[in-house]
């Protein structure tokens, strides 16, 4: 989302805000607190910009607005669940919103409108985020007045009594993120676990009337996560599911991984496959470079050694031998290789049998100018001779640097063989090692 200039902007004017006026007191540390916080600041730029006064009491900021952001919640639900970004004049007033300049100027802030073909009026939040973080008040509103013909997109046909109702909504919610492919409601159930605590109720107090203790809901909740979590096959599901954690604001998880990460025994510990991806997100996020990183002292299977790959972003030694790995992994790894930053230096692909796919994309990474490996082990990949001539042809790029290269056990054959001598004498190449390549032609050769 770092990526995405008006999350940027949410973002800086959240800490502008927070910094500057509140001496850096209560800086929030879930997405929920923040796009409250940039609810407030909104709020109090449209009543100085349209009621000319200002208002800097939190309660009666939100009280004053809060029929209009009641509309706004409900529009932005109803159009979630059909999957539009862009809305029209009858999407406004199905949800009761007047299209007069006197009710567009309440959320001139965070809704927008255009013209567009025969100029009909198009609208939109300003950024998606917004949309599914007012999606999910709406919900939890929908919660709080025990509505649950509006909460049937989640309960189906569940009817839970009052006492378990907040936990099954929590839970099919889950459900319903879970089972989308492309992530469409993971966001909104960030923002729906977020407000579900009270810390985080305390501060829209004015459009709540009142907070509600759910403790013991939450922690049921954050079981159900990590249960999901230990059968979760998709690392992308399994990083949504950790930052879910984190919104709930448990923060075990990440305690045990950089625990483990600041140890100083070097003995092994498993983290479970569910758990790879969290770690990976941990090790991006922490800044830190790793001098050494063998996925296998972390996870011995092939599908926990997938799902570490991303973490060659972060260490200067990568040791992915025998590590079960797909022509997906070669793409995350040529993608590390053409960063500008990028740390790596030694790598280690050998014994990957299913990589061969990947060798064009791993060559563009090898081609980079931002590569600067001096170390490559690819041995017994079983790669073909196409497959060698393309890699060698990659390593034109890298003269300067690379000092050891491992193709043993891959179909190079005669021809290839003279033609990797020749590039690296037209080169000058100052490798070091050449390991095995040539034994397995029976050739002995000084490099």
């Amino acid at each position: 989302m770092c990526h995405v200039p008006v999350f940027c902007w949410i973002t800086a004017t959240v800490l502008q805000d927070i910094l500057v006026k509140n001496n850096g007191q209560d800086i929030p540390s879930t997405l929920t607190e923040m796009y409250i916080h940039f609810l407030l600041i909104q709020m109090n730029m449209k009543n100085q910009k349209y009621d000319k006064k200002q208002e800097r009491d939190r309660t009666k900021l939100l009280s004053s607005n809060k029929e209009m952001i009641f509309k706004l919640a409900k529009l932005a639900f109803e159009q979630l669940k059909e999957d539009n970004i862009m809305f029209y004049e009858k999407d406004l007033k199905a949800c009761g919103i007047d299209e007069s300049e006197e009710s567009t100027g309440l959320c001139t802030e965070i809704f927008k409108k255009d013209s567009v073909l025969h100029e009909m009026k198009v609208y939109y939040f300003i950024h998606l985020s917004v949309q599914e973080f007012l999606a999910a008040l709406h919900v939890f509103l929908c919660y709080l007045k025990q509505d649950k013909d509006e909460l049937i997109f989640f309960l189906e046909n569940s009817r839970p009594n009052k006492k378990e109702l907040l936990y099954v909504l929590l839970r099919k919610a889950i459900d319903k993120a879970k089972e989308s492919d492309r992530g469409h409601f993971d966001l909104f159930l960030r923002f729906l676990l977020g407000i579900s605590l009270e810390s985080n109720q305390k501060l829209l107090i004015g459009l709540l009337d009142e907070t509600l203790n759910s403790k013991n809901c939450i922690n049921k909740t954050i079981q159900y996560i990590k249960q999901l979590q230990n059968n979760d096959t998709c690392p992308n599901k399994s990083i949504n599911h950790f930052f879910c954690i984190l919104e709930l604001q448990d923060r075990t998880l990440y305690q045990q991984i950089m625990k483990y990460l600041r140890s100083e025994s070097g003995q092994p510990k498993a983290v479970s496959n569910s758990n790879c991806s969290a770690l990976v997100y941990v090790l991006l996020m922490s800044g830190e470079v790793l001098d050494n990183f063998d996925p296998k002292m972390f996870n011995k299977t092939y599908v926990g050694c997938r799902r570490l790959v991303p973490a060659v972003r972060c260490c200067r030694k990568a040791l992915f031998s025998d590590c079960g790995l797909t022509q997906q992994c070669c793409e995350t790894v040529a993608v590390v290789l053409q960063l500008e930053d990028c740390p790596l230096s030694e790598l280690d692909l050998s014994h990957n049998c299913n990589i061969e796919a990947g060798v064009k994309m791993l060559s563009a990474g090898l081609k980079s100018p931002h590569c600067h490996l001096e170390t490559l082990r690819l041995a017994f990949c079983h790669f073909n001779q196409e497959s060698c001539m393309e890699l060698v042809s990659a390593l034109k790029n890298i003269s300067q640097h690379l000092r050891e290269l491992d193709l043993s056990g891959n179909d190079l054959q005669e021809s290839g063989l003279y033609k990797l001598l020749n590039e690296m004498e037209n080169a000058k190449r100052k490798l070091q090692v050449l390991r095995k390549v040539f034994m397995m032609l029976g050739i002995k050769h000084n490099v």
